[in-house]
């Protein structure tokens, strides 16, 4: 009996010695997850409004910033009607690229480019609400673009969704109408645009989440550390210049207020005007990483050109110095197309304000008048016009010196600057006026005494 109890005893401490250790290796294990949980660092970055080459700025600084803060995961919380093919494409490239688990977040809606953007991260979650897709290529004026760009889109979101294991008959199927998909409601002639539940049927979003801490929960990183980015003031800025619609317009303003300015005495707010939409164009491009400082110093010299043909003869310098602000514009903008449309706009809108004034103002007004001399020598101040001396034509007269072939002659007494009709004339020889022009008076010798 001793024995046995010995035994029990052994069994009762070594069940308890072994639930011991099990309850430490436990609580090891689970501190341990919630420390590595803990020690996650997630970035939230937003994709929002038009895709331009403003946002591929952001974007570029905000993921350079989570590389180097060694984030775990970065969410792009998408809420964009889509922008340029280009820009997107610049985008698609820099989120390819990342070393880092990335999720898209649809809170309201990624068309077009932006569903482009949100094929190419790891995965995709939506809002209840949220929609993806009808992703067609339109041109600036609305309408379709040509076939060759069209075809190169569809191909880039077929690729897009095949690089992270997606379908691509839905991919082409947002760019391309004549993908029949009834059941997605996207009959033929329809782009497809994917509902929540429909993208999670295909595959397309790996479940819906109403709520960033639904959608972290989901990614299993609810207990990880969030750091939101934000656009800089000077990203706003370059993010609303690069704006196709703004470029034209701030160009016509600068403009608009420099041709008014040559127009208004001294330098006021039309000028001031002018100066501020052409610098806020040049800062918002290079912000935005378009333009480089060649593209200033281009602009700074053709600005002195245009100066100096102010106070130098022949229009040259002022010539080359349009061509050189010109230049300038091209070097900044990411599209000729697009800038030459802009430019056009902007030329056609100081030509008209350029005419209205002139009309209507008068052109000896503002720097007109000091670069135009206005003063003149009137009657009424006392200055006389030469007039013609008809009436001395065929009197005779004797030079008073040699006619070389100009000099002096009288004539009636009176002392004129001739100028002979043929060669020498001698002094004290006889002419005859044979021709006047204004105060030219011409002679030729006479051999007839007076």
């Amino acid at each position: 009996m001793t024995y046995l109890s010995d035994k029990s005893k052994k069994i009762k401490y070594g069940s308890l010695f072994l639930l011991i250790l099990c309850t430490i290796f436990l609580s090891i294990n689970i501190n341990s997850s919630l420390a590595q949980s803990k020690d996650k660092l997630v970035y939230v970055i937003p994709i929002e409004n038009e895709v331009e080459r403003g946002l591929e700025a952001f974007l570029v600084r905000s993921t350079d910033e989570a590389i180097e803060a060694g984030a775990d995961h970065i969410v792009f919380e998408i809420d964009t009607p889509g922008g340029r093919v280009d820009s997107a494409g610049q985008i698609a490239k820099l989120l390819q690229g990342l070393e880092i688990d990335s999720t898209s977040y649809i809170v309201n809606e990624a068309l077009s480019a932006g569903s482009y953007i949100a094929l190419n991260t790891d995965d995709i979650y939506m809002k209840e609400q949220a929609t993806m897709g009808a992703s067609g290529v339109i041109t600036g004026d609305g309408t379709a673009a040509d076939k060759k760009a069209q075809s190169a889109w569809i191909a880039a979101m077929k690729s897009a969704a095949e690089s992270n294991d997606r379908d691509p008959l839905y991919a082409e199927a947002m760019a391309n109408p004549e993908i029949d998909l009834p059941d997605l409601g996207a009959p033929k002639g329809d782009f497809l645009t994917l509902a929540p539940n429909d993208a999670v049927e295909v595959g397309y979003a790996e479940g819906i989440a109403n709520n960033r801490v639904a959608l972290l929960d989901k990614i299993n990183l609810s207990d990880a550390t969030i750091v939101e980015t934000e656009t800089s003031v000077a990203e706003d800025i370059a993010r609303f210049v690069t704006n196709p619609v703004v470029i034209p317009i701030l160009l016509s303003v600068a403009s608009l207020g420099l041709i008014v300015e040559l127009y208004s005495p001294g330098f006021g707010v039309a000028g001031t005007m002018g100066v501020a939409a052409l610098i806020l164009f040049f800062y918002g491009h290079i912000i935005a990483g378009l333009a480089g400082m060649e593209a200033l110093i281009l602009l700074i010299l053709g600005i002195i050109l245009i100066i100096a043909e102010f106070f130098v003869v022949g229009g040259f310098l002022g010539v080359l110095g349009g061509l050189a602000v010109l230049g300038s514009l091209f070097m900044a903008g990411y599209d000729l197309t697009q800038m030459s449309i802009s430019i056009g706009i902007a030329f056609v809108v100081a030509i008209i304000a350029a005419v209205f004034l002139f009309r209507s103002i008068g052109k000896n007004k503002g720097l007109f008048n000091k670069l135009v001399l206005q003063d003149r020598t009137t009657t009424g101040e006392g200055y006389i016009s030469a007039t013609d001396r008809d009436e001395l034509i065929g009197l005779t007269g004797v030079t008073l010196t040699p006619l070389r072939p100009s000099g002096i002659a009288t004539v009636d007494n009176e002392r004129l600057d001739v100028v002979s009709q043929g060669g020498y004339i001698d002094k004290d020889k006889n002419i005859e006026i044979v021709f006047v022009e204004g105060a030219k008076i011409v002679v030729r010798e006479n051999d007839k005494t007076n």
